[in-house]
């Protein structure tokens, strides 16, 4: 059904983003991808002993089944779900909560390298498979001084942002001075790996003409 008016939908030429955030929107209405959005609502708690791949894989998959259990089964459009994290040595820094927290991560990123992590899922509606992926880029970061960080902090970009930065703001980047792999999965949706996996789910699912999926061309 339509997320706003609850009529049944049975389309397939949309994608259903499940997800809230801004920067994965932006990215997909670059690559010319029509879709409605869905934010889900579940546990982001990282479990005992889990990996850091483990676990966004994990969450996009409760990500996008979350979603899907409230479209039914009268859409037949993909879900797309995706979560990141940053990992610095063994430690997972999710978003901040309050800009004290978020000055902390800012002081230990700075000057090192870390990981950026995100998984992606997408499933059919009605469907019981899912294809999913996990995607790791490096960032390294130039250091920075307690006045830096707090200036930064207080533009509120940093608030709802893993790890505390963003690279595709103009705070954010001011610290990065290298990125080793996807830099769209840095921003939150590895774009080449994403639109790949929402291909191959097309084409096992029996809608694989990407003019009737959604996709009307080009890449960010």
């Amino acid at each position: 059904m339509h997320p706003e008016t609850g009529a049944p939908r049975a389309t397939t030429d949309e994608i259903v983003l499940a997800s809230g955030s801004p920067r994965r929107r932006e990215l997909l209405t670059r690559a010319g991808v029509a879709f409605d959005v869905v934010p889900p609502e579940v546990d982001e708690e990282m479990r005992p002993g889990e990996a850091p791949g483990e676990l966004v894989l994990r969450l996009a998959r409760e990500k996008a089944a979350a979603v899907t259990a409230r479209l039914g089964d009268a859409d037949r459009r993909l879900v797309l779900a995706a979560d990141t994290i940053v990992v610095l040595g063994e430690d997972v820094l999710g978003k901040p909560t309050d800009p004290a927290d978020a000055r902390r991560m800012l002081a230990r990123l700075t000057g090192r390298r870390h990981r950026v992590v995100t998984g992606v899922a997408v499933v059919r509606v009605g469907d019981p498979r899912c294809w999913s992926t996990a995607i790791t880029s490096e960032v390294e970061m130039r250091a920075a001084t307690g006045v830096e960080i707090e200036d930064y902090v207080a533009t509120g970009e940093p608030l709802d942002k893993a790890g505390s930065y963003g690279v595709q703001g103009e705070g954010g980047r001011r610290f990065v001075t290298a990125i080793v792999g996807s830099e769209t999965n840095v921003i939150g949706l590895p774009l080449e790996e994403t639109l790949a996996l929402l291909a191959r789910a097309r084409a096992e699912t029996g809608a694989a003409d990407p003019a009737a999926a959604g996709v009307r061309g080009g890449a960010a």
